[in-house]
């Protein structure tokens, strides 16, 4: 029987809370500063616990015993992070909170989508309901009436 910790949609639920703070603390946090510096606090302090994390449960794999496609894909990941959150805190620096972040989850769509080109995924249509939905609500709450 599978617990709850062991379920994806608990992670995923902490997730969006966890981004909904990150929104949060950070249009707090860049007040004044510039959002490529807020990026950098940000960036370091996550470096920081996951390192402790990754260093203190034992996972720190022998650096040959990884792929090096595993390498070159986790690359690629990092700097489409990096490049996401320096747009992130600009948006954030120059926008509300609440309207930047809906526009910022229309990454969900996008993801549906590249999983279908890219992955060979298929979604329902009752799901690609939902993802015109997301996509739909995001337009809705960022726009400025």
């Amino acid at each position: 029987m599978k617990t709850i910790v062991g379920s994806w949609t608990f992670w995923a639920l902490l997730s969006a809370t966890f981004a909904a703070l990150t929104a949060i603390f950070a249009k707090i946090g860049i007040d004044n500063v510039s959002s490529d510096y807020a990026t950098l606090v940000r960036t370091v302090v996550i470096l920081i616990v996951i390192a402790v994390i990754v260093i203190g449960t034992g996972q720190w794999p022998q650096p040959h015993s990884v792929s090096s496609r595993t390498y070159a894909f986790l690359m690629l990941s990092g700097l489409a992070t990096g490049a996401s959150w320096l747009c992130y805190f600009r948006a954030l620096k120059l926008g509300d909170a609440a309207r930047v972040a809906p526009i910022d989850k229309l990454s969900v769509v996008m993801v549906a989508i590249f999983a279908a080109v890219f992955l060979g995924e298929r979604l329902a249509a009752i799901n690609w309901l939902g993802v015109a939905l997301i996509a739909g609500g995001a337009m809705l709450v960022a726009y400025r009436g």
